[in-house]
């Protein structure tokens, strides 16, 4: 049974797309199949794929609307055992019909249930706020992961966060659990980068990845050539993080079980 987790936070420039593009090109490196879905009308993930997000064969918008179906709007990246549910600025217009309908919060949840059976981890990211569409992708999750900067105001942002998590925990998805956070653009050298961070794991203990993101180079290039950045540079201290990244993630699982 395959895991749904949302790739999540209101606060936009932390990292969420560039850690939903390589943590699952990294868990398909190692054999999983993974499915990942943009969520976000932006259309950045699509687009740091290699996707003409102005010219797509299907997306997310068609299964909101009930235009398509979930098999026909899945596509495969050109990556082995990693699939897309792609997504453009259309998909504002779907969360304005979505407002209307009853059970609106429960409508990815639904679509998505028979993919659980095809996919090792399923990814949703998110967009930087709290929509119609944010809410349909936590009510679909089985768990959230939470990418932060290590920056002073990044800790007032995910005590927003966990108050919504809370709300939808308690009104729409009582088996929603938080996977991780994920510390990302950290640069050792800075003292305020390493006070947020031991905040963090104070707070938050062993739900902390161990795994650090550094603020490198090749994760803010490699998507403006369609990649991830194990596929643009393989030896970039970005690609490694991520690989190691998915390691861990995998590790927790097994002790989980």
């Amino acid at each position: 049974m395959g895991k749904i987790t949302a790739i999540a936070n209101q606060k936009g420039g932390v990292g969420k797309t560039t850690t939903a593009v390589n943590i699952s090109a990294s868990l398909a490196a190692a054999g999983k199949s993974v499915l990942l879905i943009d969520t976000d009308p932006q259309g950045n993930l699509t687009s740091g794929l290699g996707f003409d997000k102005n010219n797509l064969n299907g997306s997310l918008y068609d299964l909101y609307t009930e235009t398509s179906s979930l098999e026909k709007i899945i596509q495969g990246t050109g990556i082995e055992h990693l699939e897309i549910i792609l997504s453009n600025i259309e998909l504002i217009g779907a969360e304005l019909e979505l407002a209307a309908r009853e059970g609106r919060e429960t409508i990815l949840r639904q679509a998505l249930e028979p993919a659980r059976e095809k996919y090792n981890y399923i990814f949703i990211d998110c967009p930087p706020s709290l929509s119609l569409l944010t809410l349909n992708a936590l009510v679909a999750a089985d768990s959230l992961l939470i990418p932060m900067q290590c920056e002073y105001y990044a800790l007032e942002g995910i005590s927003m966060l966990l108050r919504t998590y809370n709300l939808i925990k308690s009104s729409f998805n009582p088996s929603l659990e938080i996977e991780g956070i994920l510390i990302t653009m950290f640069d050792g050298r800075n003292t305020l980068a390493n006070q947020v961070t031991d905040e963090l794991k104070k707070h938050f203990g062993d739900k902390v990845y161990k795994t650090l993101i550094p603020r490198n180079v090749t994760l803010a290039e490699a998507p403006s050539h369609g990649k991830p950045a194990m596929l643009y540079d393989i030896h970039s201290k970005g690609a490694r993080s991520y690989l190691e990244l998915a390691k861990e993630m995998m590790g927790n699982e097994t002790r989980a079980w």
